[in-house]
């Protein structure tokens, strides 16, 4: 019992500290996932290349390539076939 709780609690760990971001099918950084509002990376910043509303390279963008709800490489769009893929490692 001690065991498996000590397995569960180092798999939870190593999963919360993996670096968990999106990748557009073409291959290119979307931003990282969950990260802090205050992360440069982080599609969560509203001020940063991957989370502002203006951002060509953001998600949050509802005009831009990676954002606009009518974008077939938009994961805002549920009929889109090219959405970005996410990426844990």
């Amino acid at each position: 019992m001690k065991l498996s709780i000590a397995v569960l609690a180092m798999t939870v760990s190593m999963c919360v500290s993996a670096e968990t971001y999106l990748e557009s099918q073409d291959g290119k950084y979307l931003g990282q996932l969950g990260g802090s509002k205050y992360d440069a990376n982080s599609t969560s910043n509203p001020y940063g290349r991957y989370g502002s509303k203006y951002s060509p390279d953001s998600i949050n963008n509802p005009y831009g390539r990676y954002g606009s709800k009518y974008s077939n490489e938009s994961p805002n769009n549920p009929y889109a076939t090219q959405q970005p893929r996410i990426i844990n490692r």
